[in-house]
This record gives structure tokens, C-alpha cells and sequence, in this order.
């Protein structure tokens, strides 16, 4: 049985990348009152841009340092994820800002399905491994082990979710995208330029869910096509856990959810003979959505977003 410690650092590495990708959800939740279901994808682009990446380094760069390919990789991934994401808002979702909510969630999902196929054309149907970037040797913690991808990964995420509260909060963009999440036609009326604003969201949205994608990859070594579906899922989750629609909600939520996940799977399945081991954790994910939604649907933070129909 693993200790509380490792379980826990297990959980705030799962949890560090939900969060990442929930903010994603949550801030185009709060800016345009529609979940972008094809988020999770767009994770899924940012690791097969980094390994892309990685592998042209490997090929004309060799012997380049290991955090420095692994920078490189993550930079690159960025322009393209954000890229995608900014033309999934532009064709997928301007039209249909106005529209009954069932309309921008098929298209979401739509959206969804072929960022897939795009990929799997590009890439191929078949896992592909991550190349090995970092030292394999972990380092203890009293008593638990934690690799150096794992703690680059907490590193960046702390980071990207610092750097994000900053632009919020403190920058004239962050005041921007606040006005438009609380009233559009009168944050339009005082000179906000919503469509900027909006662009700015996605963009945002997809650099941390390129940072997630390609450390995600580092992580568990392997990528493919369809990997952004159940991390998507579990994301959103996260974000519904938090509060949709509250950045900090985001945050905490994707933390717990990873750290309920690990322990979930490391107690629950002790007590139930390795019934409801780690081959179940995924279940926890969606016990947890259920149980929000029925006994908190505002979530933790309690984020109430007005109907703007």
C-alpha cells in the first residue's frame, strides 16, 4: 500500500494538469456562457505538436539538453494550439452566440470529433511514444518519490495558474475579460471590444492546455489521438467541482479532483480487495460531478453566472 504522501503528490500531479485544462473551460464558461467540449482536444494537439517537436530536436539537434527540449517542445505547442483554438472560436462559435445552448454544444462536439480525425490523419491511429526528456530517477520526499518530470510539471502549472490570476486581476485585458463576464452589451457600450476579448480567451485557454498536452505526454511517455477525451471529461468535471466560470474554482477544483482520484483509487480499492482499484479511478471523476450537481450545483466557490438568453 502506498503512503498518504505518495498518494497525495500523485494526486497534485493529476490534479496540476486538470486544473490547467479546466481553466480553459471555465473561462470561456464565464466570458461566453458555453462549454467548449472540444477543449480536451485541443490538449490532445498541444502533445502531438511537442512531440513533433521533440523529434525534430532529437533529429538535427542532438544531444540537446533534456528541460531545454522539454521548454522548447512546450513553446512551440503553443502558437499552435492557440492557433487551433482561435479558429475553432472563429468558425465554430461566433455564429452562434445567439443561438439556443443545444446548438454551440453539438458543434462543440462536432468540433470535437474532428480535430480527431485531422489528427489521426496527421499522426496515425497508433500510440506514439513521448522520448524520455528527463532523468527517470526519482527524487524522495520525505519518504515518497516524485520524478523530475513530475515536479516540472507542479513547477509550470504553479506558474501558468500564478501567471493567469496576475493577468486577471491586474492587467487592463484582465479588467476587459471581468467587464464582458459580468454584462457584454454594457461592458460593449463602454468601449470593451468583446470579439478581442473573446479571442484573447480562447488563446489563453489553449496555451495552458498546450503546457498540460505536452507534460501530460512527458508524464506517461505515450500520446495519441483520442488522449484528450477522458482528461477533457475530467476537466470539465474539475471545473463544475470549483464553480464554472470562477478561475480560482478551476484551480482548486482540478487539484482535488486529481487528489480525490489518487486516493480513491489507493484506499477504496484496498478496502474492496482491489475491486475498485486503479483500474476504476476513473469513476471517481464522474461520482464527484453527480454529487456536485445534486447537492451543489454552484460548486465550491459558489460562481453564479447570469442567464443571458
Amino acid at each position: 500500500m502506498e503512503t498518504f504522501l505518495q498518494q497525495l503528490l500523485n494526486g497534485l500531479v493529476l490534479g496540476s494538469m486538470y486544473a490547467l485544462v479546466a481553466l480553459g473551460y471555465t473561462m470561456v464558461y464565464g466570458v461566453l456562457n458555453l462549454i467548449n467540449f472540444a477543449h480536451g482536444d485541443v490538449l490532445m494537439i498541444g502533445a502531438m505538436a511537442g512531440l513533433t517537436i521533440v523529434k525534430l530536436l532529437e533529429a538535427y539537434a542532438p544531444g540537446l539538453p533534456g528541460y531545454l527540449a522539454l521548454a522548447l517542445a512546450i513553446l512551440g505547442a503553443i502558437p499552435v494550439t492557440v492557433l487551433v483554438n482561435i479558429l475553432i472560436e472563429r468558425v465554430a462559435y461566433r455564429r452562434l452566440r445567439n443561438a439556443p445552448r443545444l446548438a454551440p454544444l453539438i458543434t462543440a462536439i462536432g468540433v470535437s470529433i474532428l480535430l480527431q480525425t485531422f489528427a489521426m490523419m496527421i499522426w496515425g491511429r497508433s500510440p506514439l511514444p513521448f522520448p524520455q526528456l528527463l532523468s527517470p530517477e526519482p527524487v524522495e520526499f520525505m519518504g515518497a518519490l516524485i520524478s523530475p518530470t513530475q515536479i516540472l510539471l507542479l513547477v509550470l502549472a504553479a506558474l501558468a495558474m500564478g501567471a493567469l490570476v496576475l493577468l486577471v486581476e491586474r492587467t487592463r485585458m484582465g479588467r476587459a475579460m471581468r467587464a464582458v463576464a459580468e454584462n457584454p452589451r454594457v461592458a460593449g457600450l463602454m468601449g470593451v471590444d468583446a470579439n478581442r476579448v473573446i479571442v484573447a480567451t480562447f488563446a489563453i485557454g489553449a496555451a495552458l492546455a498546450a503546457v498540460a498536452g505536452v507534460m501530460w505526454g512527458a508524464n506517461y511517455a505515450s500520446v495519441t489521438f483520442t488522449m484528450g477525451v477522458l482528461p477533457g471529461l475530467k476537466a470539465f468535471c474539475a471545473a463544475v467541482l470549483g464553480g464554472i466560470g470562477n478561475i480560482y474554482g478551476a484551480m482548486i477544483g482540478g487539484l482535488l479532483l486529481g487528489i480525490i482520484e489518487a486516493l480513491g483509487a489507493g484506499y477504496i480499492g484496498d478496502l474492496t480487495g482491489g475491486f475498485l482499484g486503479s483500474h476504476y479511478q476513473d469513476i471517481f471523476a464522474f461520482v464527484v460531478l453527480i454529487l456536485v450537481l445534486t447537492l451543489r450545483p454552484s460548486g465550491i466557490m459558489g460562481e453564479r453566472v447570469a442567464d443571458r438568453a
